[in-house]
């Protein structure tokens, strides 16, 4: 099981729970651009199937959260994590079910088996983030035409975009089509008026049957991307047979 990733200077604490009938929790909090977040990750109970252990995970992670003063109103970005397909499409319909109107958060659906640390078919990794202010602006903005999940979330100064991805044939061609998309969204978002070296992070994740050194080389030659800022996460499949690869982007618009 893994979790977001973020550098090492942003980290505040630390605490990992372990639970009986193989239920694993992690809860960590970090800052960062100014912000303070609470990341959780969970694997459901071995055995239950995708749906329900997703569901049952909401609800640990609202207890948990409750702990830090937050609630799932307070989400910023969903991962879902399922063992095969069906699971990741379970879980990811869970997730449509809970996380719904202002609660909408950018989002990702992953498979991976190497993911789980347990028998687990379906696990979650939230990030929530404290606002400045009670009355911050929480706005979730949709594709035109719209998805199933959000195009991103803007909420107090920091926009989080789900996951994108492309049906392109080749992956030098996927990669290419999903950064132009983010620079799409980000022109859209006003994100364009700060430095994204400086304030924004892209996490890749990538099909374990391509080339990693490809994605760096497509990367490098991009001047507002500090690859120091990106994680790259190896993974067995996404919601489409012909994606290749997911990125998000997280970044400050002021």
């Amino acid at each position: 099981m893994r979790e977001f990733s973020q550098p090492n200077h942003y980290l505040l604490f630390t605490d990992v729970r372990v639970a009986l009938e193989w239920r694993i929790m992690k809860t960590r909090l970090f800052s960062w651009l100014g912000k303070e977040f609470v990341e959780i990750v969970g694997e459901g109970k071995s055995g239950m199937p995708a749906d329900r252990a997703a569901d049952d995970l909401f609800r640990q992670f609202e207890a948990e959260l409750k702990v830090y003063g937050l609630s799932l109103d307070n989400t910023a970005r969903l991962r879902v994590w399922g063992r095969d397909k069906d699971a990741r499409i379970l879980a990811t319909t869970a997730r449509s079910k809970i996380l719904t109107g202002k609660r909408r958060a950018a989002s990702s659906s992953l498979i991976s088996r190497e993911w789980f640390d347990s028998e687990a078919t379906a696990g979650l990794e939230l990030l929530a983030m404290r606002p400045i202010n009670s009355g911050a602006e929480r706005r979730p903005v949709d594709f035109k035409p719209a998805r199933n999940y959000l195009c991103y979330l803007q909420y107090d100064s920091v926009v989080f975009y789900s996951g994108y991805t492309s049906t392109a044939d080749t992956l030098h061609d996927q990669v290419t089509e999903v950064l132009k998309a983010i620079s799409g969204a980000r022109a859209i978002s006003g994100g364009l008026t700060q430095d994204f070296r400086k304030t924004g992070r892209l996490s890749v994740f990538l099909h374990r049957s391509q080339s990693l050194s490809v994605v760096k080389d497509l990367l490098a030659k991009e001047i507002w991307i500090d690859l120091a800022n990106v994680e790259y996460r190896r993974v067995d499949g996404f919601a489409g047979e012909k994606y290749l690869l997911e990125i998000e982007a997280t970044a400050a618009i002021r």
